[in-house]
């Protein structure tokens, strides 16, 4: 669900960069119909960058990923397929046919609010890139310190644990449950969430005694569980009543999952190098399209700055937030799916300053990526926008299980749009500049 939400989210992006390059052309003194047909063939090359790139970083989730994850993964990925083959080819299909009977010859692509709405924005944004630079060191700094001195909640993905799914006979909170658990289990790590609307059933995670091996260790850890919640337990039950998959009468564990110790190190490992690969793999996929360095180390810097900042606020924040913040696998799959809706951005501006330096190859670079900032903010801020009303949704509405995922991905699109204008941007300014000064210098020479 959450992939099929998010597909709709990132699907706008498309129809708005088509709509804002219309605006554009129909500026220039154009006919509608004229700037249509170049609105569809300016934008194209950066709608298709953007949606192989998400692609890309689909794939490797899909290739690391384990149930769920593959499942969203592959969700996403069939939704950007579709979103791409709607917004480029049956939306221009759609304005073809009604135009060639000449209807629709009078659409404007704004309404009286965002007629002139950034239209005419002119922000010095390379004349302060150092200072956007340092904020962002600063940031990532601090939170490299909370990662250092405070951690992450693991789940027992990545330390090892037992998941428990209980079933009540009446109604309980989950934090009621956790204070339970927490105030018998010592220092071990403890989640609880819960499953379904009823308001009677719980996933219960612990990395309690899972160092430990032995024949019983399973049986005592079910047996100190059964002892820990017979306060919300009813009917007086057994032990083996408690711990009967079949009988659910006055409450008892419906099913059970235990993760080792090494295979948590398999899948931590794993999920290092889906984000390392991701990183990489856009970066080479850059360079091949733009076909210059400077914008691969831009977007690689400004993507690794984005992961290393949500990491940060994940540990600042648990413990204190009324909701999960554990690190596990829907997490790893949260920031890869940022990876890719962050990078959108970048391929956006960076295509336009690709083509500016085209149409203006003797224009001042600083001017030239200034004007690719301010041209683009409308649409950069437009699809930001429509896609965090999209995760909101799924923040308030789509229940505990899904919070976490949806909070991370709302610090994605928040962190990334920030990180395309004032990272990004600025260090592949820095880079190509240098670079003509360099030049420029063996010629005098």
């Amino acid at each position: 669900i959450a992939g099929m939400v998010l597909a709709l989210g990132m699907a706008v992006d498309a129809n708005v960069l088509i709509y804002e390059r219309t605006k554009e052309e129909l500026r220039t003194g154009k006919g509608v119909k004229k700037a249509l047909s170049d609105g569809y063939a300016n934008a194209f090359s950066a709608i298709f960058d953007s949606n192989l790139t998400s692609i890309i970083t689909g794939i490797i989730l899909f290739n690391f990923g384990t149930g769920p994850i593959r499942g969203f993964a592959t969700t996403l990925i069939i939704g950007i397929l579709i979103s791409f083959f709607t917004a480029v080819f049956m939306t221009r299909l759609f304005y073809d046919y009604f135009m060639g009977k000449d209807k629709l010859l009078n659409l404007t692509f704004s309404s009286k609010i965002s007629k002139n709405l950034m239209a005419n924005v002119h922000f010095d944004f390379m004349g302060r890139n150092k200072l956007w630079l340092s904020i962002t060191g600063a940031a990532v700094v601090v939170c490299i310190a909370f990662l250092a001195i405070r951690g992450l909640s693991q789940s027992i993905d990545f330390t090892g644990g037992r998941n428990f799914k209980v079933q009540f006979e009446n109604k309980v909170e989950p934090e009621q449950i956790r204070e339970l658990i927490s105030s018998k289990f010592g220092d071990a790590n403890v989640s609880v969430i819960a499953i379904g609307t009823d308001g009677k059933t719980v996933r219960i995670s612990t990395n309690y005694r899972i160092e430990e091996e032995g024949n019983n260790i399973d049986s005592e850890i079910e047996a100190y569980l059964y002892e820990t919640l017979k306060p919300v337990l009813t009917q007086n039950i057994t032990l083996e009543t408690f711990i009967d998959r079949e009988n659910h009468t006055g409450g008892s564990i419906v099913s059970s999952q235990k993760v080792g110790p090494s295979i948590a190190d398999d899948i931590k490992v794993s999920a290092i190098w889906s984000v390392v690969l991701a990183l990489i793999a856009i970066g080479i996929y850059i360079l091949i399209r733009f076909r210059n360095i400077a914008y691969s180390i831009g977007s690689v810097t400004a993507l690794a700055c984005d992961t290393i900042i949500i990491l940060g606020a994940y540990s600042i924040c648990w413990g204190w937030m009324p909701f999960s913040l554990e690190i596990d696998q829907t997490f790893i799959g949260a920031i890869l799916t940022a990876i890719g809706y962050s990078i959108n951005d970048k391929v956006v501006i960076f295509d336009r300053v690709r083509e500016f330096f085209g149409l203006y190859p003797k224009r001042d670079k600083m001017q030239l990526f200034n004007e690719s900032l301010n041209t683009t903010l409308a649409r950069t801020i437009n699809t930001s926008l429509s896609t965090l009303i999209v995760l909101l949704c799924i923040f308030i509405l789509g229940g505990d299980s899904i919070r976490s995922f949806a909070f991370a991905m709302i610090l994605g699109v928040v962190f990334g749009t920030m990180s395309s204008l004032f990272v990004a941007s600025p260090i592949a300014y820095t880079l190509i500049k240098d670079k003509k000064s360099n030049e420029l210098n063996e010629v005098s020479k």
